[in-house]
């Protein structure tokens, strides 16, 4: 009965959202079409530019530069090699999901192996610079300087959760890559027109999850900390101007929600989930005790 259950619920889920756009198609369509302002407002001009810069630096071999410079602090903090350091950084400057789709890069070109991209997935899947300074701190709570904050809180507390991750999930014995593969570059006009060509696919498909779950967030009456589970834009929008909503806002963006998870399936291939959702649980919790701490000080 439980395979049986595991196999419905998904149909069930379907046919529910299906009956609820029939009854309220009004909602659905206003959901919608403020989802698409979002996109053509935020989304793009903050993604589509980053999603070509990185994989553009990605084609070019930046991993061979970062190799030597980021080994020393990868190796003692997280057990990786220096090349898994691209993710991280991409994650940090690009946001959700460039993170994710530049390791499942480095996977495809073979410079990380599975094991890698996987674990790293759990840590260097992270909101941008722009989104927390700009949107969430100057545009939510009209303080770049609590934009600053937000901005430290969700880095640490990324790094915090790919510590404890690194250090709790089970090492395979398969052998690993050497530490001087050589970067598989491309000349500069073929590694431009593939980047532009995969950046339009991948920010075509985040606007697409984007507009979706605001439509299902505004069909299923989901508000407050529920509706940042499923989108983090939106929610982060509603937030009070207090500490309790800066520890939400500090939660919602590092947990991201089901839209970014899905965001993230979507840009990672063939590689497995299982590490990205424990490490988002682990940097919710330490996000938002961190803010509560700092939020007190602001």
């Amino acid at each position: 009965m439980g395979d049986e259950m595991k196999k419905f619920l998904p149909m069930f889920a379907a046919l529910f959202l299906v009956a609820l756009l029939l009854l309220h198609p009004d909602k659905a369509g206003a959901a919608v079409r403020d989802g698409l302002i979002l996109c053509a407002s935020t989304v793009i001009p903050s993604l589509f530019p980053f999603f070509v810069l990185t994989a553009l630096l990605l084609c070019l071999g930046v991993d061979s530069i970062l190799r030597p410079l980021c080994a020393p602090l990868m190796t003692p903090l997280f057990r990786m090699r220096g090349e898994c350091a691209a993710p991280l950084l991409a994650g940090f400057l690009g946001g959700y999901p460039t993170g994710a789709r530049s390791a499942a890069q480095l996977y495809e070109q073979g410079v990380l192996t599975r094991e890698e991209a996987e674990r790293l997935l759990g840590f260097c899947n992270n909101c941008g610079v722009g989104f927390l300074v700009g949107f969430v701190g100057a545009g939510i709570f009209s303080s770049v300087r609590l934009g600053i904050a937000l901005l430290g809180i969700h880095i640490l507390s990324a790094l915090l959760s790919g510590f404890v991750l690194c250090r709790i999930a089970p090492r395979s014995d398969l052998p690993r890559l050497p530490g001087n593969l050589p970067a598989q570059s491309m000349p500069l006009g073929a590694a431009f027109t593939a980047s532009v060509s995969g950046a339009v696919t991948a920010t075509l498909s985040v606007c697409a999850y984007v507009v979706f779950f605001r439509a299902v967030t505004a069909l299923t009456a989901l508000s407050g900390i529920l509706s940042g589970a499923v989108e983090m834009v939106g929610a982060v929008a509603a937030l009070h101007k207090d500490v309790a909503g800066f520890a939400a806002a500090a939660g919602i963006t590092a947990w991201g929600g089901v839209s970014v998870h899905c965001q993230t399936m979507a840009v990672a291939g063939d590689l497995s989930l299982r590490w990205h959702t424990a490490g988002k649980v682990l940097q919710t919790v330490f996000a938002v005790v961190l803010a509560v701490i700092v939020g007190r000080w602001m």
